[in-house]
């Protein structure tokens, strides 16, 4: 039943990505904008997640609410100070900005606080249940649950609240939507706030399910997490969630098929084949733009 275990380990990794991917597919959705600083803010929540179970003594939920509040916050100010003043800039000025974003944070965070490891702590309970023989962990199933349980509340927010429908309006038409009276800037701003917090809550699962952060770790999840997007659909939440899922799965199974070495390349060989047959992604419609 080693089938099973794998699939759990799959789904559990395949909820962070979608976690990380519903920051960016947000971004993109509302002003077209890849926010390559967005894994980043999640290395940021995981280290802020440790900071508060190590020097506050928080137990795991209420260090991933710091972790979610600090982080939306600070996505809030990487919005306004980088990218406010780019709203009618070129696309490529906005991408070299947001690279330049990610770096900034990533060296001045190692400046102060060094490049070196810190094993994350033990907060999650240990224990294993025996589900048709295989042996699956509950920091798994509780990991798949936080996950699962704030995406469906992205959900919520999104299709049953004022500013989800105010982020629905002005991702649609961002002219139209601001002659009907609604706030683009504040728009913006709780969009940014609200994937902020998702990659935080993402940090702090990732260091407690891995225990091991870095200030570099958020370079490869955030890729990995932009080849989710794209696969579901860039700009489509539901998509978002999809390509995060399939991807864990293919990365547990090309490592429990004896690849490990390759489960980062499967990640990008699935970007390229995405690109090259259906570069709208699994949820995506193609659409005419005028020239």
């Amino acid at each position: 039943m080693e089938w099973i275990q794998q699939l759990v380990n799959g789904i559990s990794l395949g909820s962070i990505y979608a976690l990380i991917a519903l920051g960016y597919t947000m971004v993109y959705g509302i002003i077209k904008l890849i926010n390559f600083a967005h894994g980043d803010v999640f290395m940021i929540g995981a280290f802020i997640g440790f900071y508060s179970i190590t020097g506050w003594g928080l137990s795991f939920f209420p260090a991933l609410l710091v972790s979610m509040a600090a982080c939306a916050v600070f996505g809030v100010i990487i919005e306004r100070i980088a990218y406010k003043r780019l709203r009618n800039a070129t696309r490529i000025a906005a991408l070299i900005t947001a690279i330049g974003v990610s770096l900034l944070i990533e060296y001045v965070f190692i400046y102060f606080r060094g490049a070196g490891l810190v094993a994350y702590p033990n907060v999650l309970p240990t224990k294993t249940f025996d589900f048709f023989g295989a042996q699956i962990s509950s920091k798994s199933l509780l990991i798949l649950g936080t996950s699962v349980t704030l995406m469906l509340i992205l959900q919520f927010i999104v299709h049953k609240t004022k500013t989800g429908k105010a982020m629905r309006a002005v991702s649609h038409d961002m002219d139209a939507a601001r002659l009907m009276g609604i706030n683009v800037d504040r728009t913006i701003s709780a969009t940014f706030a609200i994937g902020s917090a998702l990659a935080g809550a993402a940090g702090v699962i990732f260091g407690a399910y891995y225990t091991k952060i870095e200030p570099l770790m958020g370079v490869i999840p955030g890729l990995k997490a932009f080849v989710a997007a794209v696969l579901g659909g860039i700009g489509i939440i539901p998509g978002a969630m999809i390509g995060g899922l399939i991807l864990g799965l293919v990365e547990t199974i090309v490592s429990a098929l004896g690849f490990s070495l390759w489960r980062d390349a499967a990640a990008f060989i699935i970007l390229i084949l995405i690109l090259i047959f259906r570069p709208a992604g699994i949820l995506g419609k193609n659409t005419k733009e005028k020239v």
